[in-house]
């Protein structure tokens, strides 16, 4: 996952409080971060999704392949 695709996924799930999210909550998985924190830290993008979706109940089918944009139609 790249980080424009986490912004993405982040957006698409959350909506106007994923900002918050990523600032204010502690991901245990990510070492006790936040996810700005976890992603400066250099921790993979895809990692600190699946820890924010752990943290919030995002369903399982909800967690996975998100953020990508749809393939471009000639």
């Amino acid at each position: 996952m790249r980080r424009s695709e986490f912004d993405r996924a982040v957006a698409d799930e959350f909506g106007a409080r994923g900002g918050s999210l990523l600032t204010d909550l502690v991901l245990s998985a990510v070492g006790g971060r936040t996810s700005v924190d976890a992603l400066a830290a250099g921790v993979d993008p895809r990692d600190v999704w699946l820890a924010l979706c752990a943290e919030t109940d995002v369903p399982e089918n909800r967690r996975y392949g998100v953020g990508r944009l749809e393939p471009r139609r000639s």
